[in-house]
């Protein structure tokens, strides 16, 4: 009976060990699989992080710090071949063919290559405002008009008031005087 356990046992303790270490080569193997990365600072306004893993996969990650549109660019580069994946800032993947330099483009550039379209409530919003501000300029100069015109038909029909009331009042002097010398014609 203990010989069974003995036969028994061996066998087992071997297994375990074989499994020990394949978990130790996957330990070696998964760090060896791991990338360094280095981080630096990107044009507008955001954070690019390379990595290197050990199979020779670069990935560059270019993170937006405050782009309305797009919250980050990858660069996946294996065997020579680049591929491009842009993402929205509401999660949204799109992969882009692209011969711009996406680590070092504009972010609107970026966006308007994966296709993200601005958002447009704000444009539509900014664009009343600019034609609400065009109305009021616009109603304010017709006012000036108006008022100008206003004064300028004042001062005409004013000064034809003068002239007729000069025009009257001298008729009625040259009226007089010639009434007056009637009178004294009449009365010797």
């Amino acid at each position: 009976m203990t010989k069974r356990i003995c036969l028994f046992t061996i066998p087992l303790i071997a297994a375990l060990g074989v499994g020990c270490a394949t978990n130790q080569d996957a330990n070696v193997n998964s760090t060896a699989n791991q990338a360094q990365a280095t981080t630096s600072p990107g044009p507008d306004n955001s954070e690019i992080a390379t990595t290197v893993n050990a199979d020779g996969t670069r990935t560059e990650t270019r993170t937006f710090k405050d782009n309305g549109r797009i919250s980050k660019v990858t660069v996946t580069t294996r065997n020579g071949v680049k591929t491009v994946k842009v993402t929205s800032k509401s999660g949204e993947e799109k992969v882009v063919d692209t011969t711009e330099d996406v680590l070092h483009a504009t972010g609107d550039k970026v966006a308007d290559a994966a296709g993200f379209v601005a958002d447009k409530s704000k444009d539509a919003a900014s664009e009343v405002g600019d034609k609400a501000e065009d109305a009021a300029g616009k109603t304010v100069d017709v006012t000036k008009k108006v008022g100008e015109k206003t004064v300028d038909a004042s001062k005409t029909v004013g000064e034809k008031s003068v002239e007729g009331a000069k025009k009257v009042g001298s008729a009625t002097a040259e009226g007089a005087k010639k009434a007056g010398k009637a009178v004294k014609k009449v009365i010797p």
